[in-house]
């Protein structure tokens, strides 16, 4: 099986550190990156599982590595499930971006190995999906950038539902002070491996470093990547938004790249590397992110767009390239602000990187073309729904330049003369000069007036009417508030009668006395009660046009 994958000889890492493991014995391992510690690890795990067969407990695992990214943890899940095809173990991966659904389904029955990042892991530790009481071996790969993410306190608490009798394997290519403290903490009488010094870099990279201001850094680097012979290069920036920014240049430039840091969704993430390891596109820019355990095929060309500020990140990086015994090149571009970087870097890594001097060139003056830091909107097409007559949102059917304003157009199509519209914008003072199709204001008087006259009145024509008075428009404005004046009225009128017969219920009980004393005084009289109308007979006073108006015709009376 390893001879079908290409392994003949072990690496010193390996030599070292697989006796060592198949003992049983705490190992801490500090090499190169690009020197195999994934197999260093796997193979004598993956013999003593098979060794020791037995059914891992329900929810379980018996071998826990724990990784500081999503694509180091995809990386030796896919390794390991390489070297262990025929001995039919199980296994799983557990990251976050990724629905939690399947993860938990995955860890029902046990696996053997179990692959995951701290955050994750956690989650479902609480959640009651994932028990490590049984867990037999711990790895922790790549521990120093497990230290530099933060992950010291998750790392400890993971610890802490793990049984205390288990095996420990530590992994880095750098060896801070805080991984020495960590490790005496968890680990039981380790044997110790260093393959070469720590924090220095693989002797078969070809280094380098531009001296280039950094307005020109994308220039410069658009004229390397002209060249047939950077195949498939990887460039580092140091922030997000700066990835984002430099594949949108290299994409207006006409050369195929993608981005990739942690803000893009874990689909998005394995899209760009697979297209990079497939060669579809030339170039991946990436943050630290990639740095740590990504292994690539064939990466020709490691080009550092912005230098690190943790020296060690440097030597992670360019071990990108020169893997499995190939060699590999390594450019860094270095501003006046990176000085210091640089000294650092090289501090760390024992060596004075050649350098070569680009600022000032004037080949590198070369205008680029301007990319927008917005994410692009969605395309949306069809309907009237956020398009403009079936056009995506924003998108004109002709350019206008600034300050161009639509021509108007007649009904036929044809331009419409507008002697005000052809004249340029005026601000300011300048709209107190005469134009063209405006009276001239007379002199002392701005657009109010005189101070403290208000408007001027308007000229009167020869014939007495006002300029810009139109009789047919006024009589409609008559009628209309004529018209409104009336059903006003009407309103009162019947809101008035609506009312009438509660108020008379109210005050029935109050007349009731002097109602029966006016119906026997009109008949003492020998007269009807009819005779003067129902009112009189209810005990009120004589129906009478004036005395009988409704309040509201009043007061609108009142109002007129």
């Amino acid at each position: 099986m390893l001879d079908a994958e290409g392994y003949q000889n072990p690496t010193p890492i390996q030599a070292q550190a697989i006796p060592n493991v198949l003992a049983g014995k705490d190992l801490l391992g500090i090499a190169q990156t690009g020197t195999g510690k994934t197999a260093a690890f796997s193979l004598p795990l993956l013999q003593l599982l098979n060794q020791n067969r037995k059914q891992p407990m329900r929810r379980g695992c018996r071998v826990l590595v724990l990784s500081p990214t999503r694509e180091l943890a995809s990386q030796i899940g896919e390794s390991i499930k390489t070297y262990g095809r025929k001995l039919g173990l199980t296994q799983a991966i557990i990251f976050g971006g990724m629905p939690p659904g399947p993860q938990r389904k995955a860890m029902a029955r046990g696996v053997d190995v179990l692959i995951a990042t701290p955050g994750r892991l956690i989650d479902h530790i609480e959640e009651g999906d994932i028990d490590l009481s049984g867990t037999e071996f711990l790895v922790l790969d790549e521990a120093d950038q497990m230290l530099d993410l933060g992950f010291v306190k998750p790392i400890r608490r993971i610890v802490s539902y793990m049984p205390r009798k288990r095996q420990n394997l530590f992994f880095s290519a750098t060896m801070p002070a805080d991984i020495g403290k960590l490790a005496g903490e968890l680990l039981t009488d380790p044997v110790k491996v260093t393959v070469t010094p720590a924090a220095t870099t693989v002797e078969r990279i070809a280094q380098k470093v531009i001296h280039v201001e950094r307005t020109r850094k994308r220039a410069l680097l658009l004229e390397l990547l002209g060249n047939d012979d950077f195949a498939r290069t990887l460039v580092f920036t140091r922030t997000k938004r700066g990835a984002d920014k430099v594949a949108k240049q290299l994409e207006a430039g006409n050369v195929r790249a993608s981005a990739i840091h942690g803000n893009k969704s874990q689909s998005q993430r394995e899209r760009a590397l697979n297209a990079f390891r497939n060669s579809q596109v030339r170039v991946l820019v990436a943050t630290d992110i990639a740095a740590r355990g990504i292994d690539i095929d064939q990466v020709t060309h490691v080009i550092n767009f912005d230098l690190p500020e943790v020296p060690e990140a440097y030597v992670h990086r360019i071990g990108r390239t020169a893997r499995a015994g190939t060699s590999g090149i390594a450019i860094s571009f270095c501003d006046g602000e990176e000085r210091g970087l640089l000294r650092d870097i090289e501090r760390v890594t024992r060596q004075q990187i050649p350098a070569e001097d680009r600022r000032g060139d004037t080949s590198l003056a070369v205008r680029l073309p301007e990319v927008s830091d917005r994410e692009p909107e969605r395309e949306r097409t069809g309907g009237r729904q956020g398009t403009r007559q079936g056009r995506p949102r924003g998108e004109r059917t002709e350019a206008r330049t600034e300050g161009q304003r639509r021509e108007p157009r007649a009904a036929n199509g044809e331009r419409r003369s507008d002697p005000r519209r052809d004249e340029p914008r005026r601000s300011g003072a300048e709209n107190d000069a005469p134009r063209a199709g405006r009276r001239p204001r007379p002199e002392g008087q701005d657009r109010r007036g005189p101070q403290g006259e208000g408007r001027p009145q308007r000229e009167r024509r020869a014939d007495g009417a006002a300029e810009g008075h139109r009789p047919e428009r006024q009589a409609r404005s008559e009628r209309a508030d004529r018209f409104d004046r009336q059903d006003r009225a009407d309103w009162f009128e019947r809101n008035d009668r609506a009312e009438r017969p509660d108020r008379e219920a109210r005050g029935s009980g109050q007349q009731n006395g002097q109602r029966r004393s006016d119906e026997q005084s009109a008949g003492g009289r020998g007269g009807n009660a009819a005779d003067n109308g129902p009112r009189k007979a209810q005990g009120g006073r004589p129906w009478s046009p004036s005395g009988n108006r409704s309040n509201g015709a009043k007061r609108l009376e009142r109002v007129r």
